[in-house]
This record gives C-alpha cells, structure tokens and sequence, in this order.
C-alpha cells in the first residue's frame, strides 16, 4: 500500500493476508464523526487509508486543541500518544480507516511471518517519528507569543518540505487550535507578517520571504 509506513516493505499480497490473521476492520466515516473517543482507554491501532481526521483534545471549558492532523497513512493509537487525556479522532472529511486490536503486534506470531517482523520494525520508526514530531509542537507551544508560533511552525514545515512555499495542512480555524490561541488575533499576525514583508499568504499556500 503506496504511502502507508507502517506496510514499508511489505507486499500488498502479504499486508492483505496479515489483516485478515489481525481480524482487522475497514470503515468508512463521513465528515464530522467520531472515529474513536477517549482513545487512551482503547486498545486498537488504526491505519488512516484515506482521507483525514484530527487528533483533538477537548478540556472541562469545551475548548478545543488539535494535537495532531491524520492524514493518509497516518497512525494511531495509545501507544502512540503523546498525553494521558482523553483524545479522540474527529474525521475532518469523508475517510476510510483500518483498525484492529494492539495485541495482534505484540503477541507472538504463530506462523512465524517474516512480515510481521517487518510491521514491528516500522512501528519502531513510526514511534520515532512521532517523539521528533512532538518536540517539534513543543518548540512552537513554549514561544511566548503567537508571532513566534507562527514563525517557529513555519520553519518546522520549510525543514520538512525543503522549500519556503509550502501548503498548510490544517485551516486557519484548525491552526488557531492547534496552537491554542483565538482564532481572530491569528489572523491579525497572519497579516502582520504579510503586511511587514515576512510571509505572502494565498489561502493556505505560504511563501517564507525571510
């Protein structure tokens, strides 16, 4: 399956027939459902197959904060949480989502597949993965102000992509989530930063001029 790490390596034949021994699920949701709720008291593992969903936290004031986008072969679940709240995956358009239960890895394969060692391996980096992406978010979170924030991710994406332009993958509402801040004083240091010849900003297509 073409841009799912966690099947790197693997034959589409041979992760057909490891779902199957997973008794894994494939469901569909449309946009704006819960996919999974309280998701650190579940014990699945889920494989975003299309489409894509947010990782969010929801505090006892009902705000909202995005802690991570799902996007096609993103994954998730307990072992990959970066908090001990309660976190659901909340679809963000219409998605198609694998699941099947976390022991299905860490139980010892019967049949000895080479594959399944293969799966492990790429859980690994996967893990690793996230420990980067999450000292990442933490490096934007602790900048004082929403400028810095917005300076800070902007960089985090230009290292990825190895490019000043770059598309954002979460909206401007989601963004102002993720960071935690209002959503209208975001939009002002958007057009500060355009308006002092930091940034241009088309949508959510961003060119870096600094």
């Amino acid at each position: 399956m073409n841009g799912i790490t966690i099947f790197n390596g693997i034959e589409d034949k041979d992760v057909k027939n490891m779902l199957n021994c997973f008794e894994a699920r494939t469901i569909s949701y449309k946009n704006g459902t819960t996919i999974v709720s309280n998701l650190a008291n579940t014990n699945i593992i889920g494989i975003m197959l299309d489409g894509s969903s947010n990782l969010i936290k929801l505090d006892y004031n009902g705000n909202r904060t995005i802690i991570e986008k799902l996007e096609r072969g993103s994954v998730f679940g307990k072992v990959f949480l970066p908090l001990s709240d309660e976190l659901s995956v909340i679809a963000t358009d219409e998605c198609t989502v694998i699941t099947f239960d976390y022991e299905h890895i860490t139980k010892r394969c019967k049949k000895s597949c080479p594959y399944h060692s293969k799966l492990i391996d790429n859980m690994i980096q996967l893990l690793t993965d996230k420990i980067v992406d999450m000292n990442n978010r933490i490096d934007i979170l602790t900048k004082k102000t929403i400028r810095e924030k917005l300076l800070e991710y902007f960089k985090v994406i230009e290292k990825e992509k190895l490019s000043k332009t770059f598309k954002l993958n979460l909206n401007f509402t989601e963004l102002a989530d993720y960071f935690g801040v209002d959503r209208s004083a975001l939009m002002r240091e958007i057009k500060n930063l355009k308006t002092e010849g930091f940034i241009e900003a088309k949508s959510n297509k961003i060119t870096l001029l600094y």
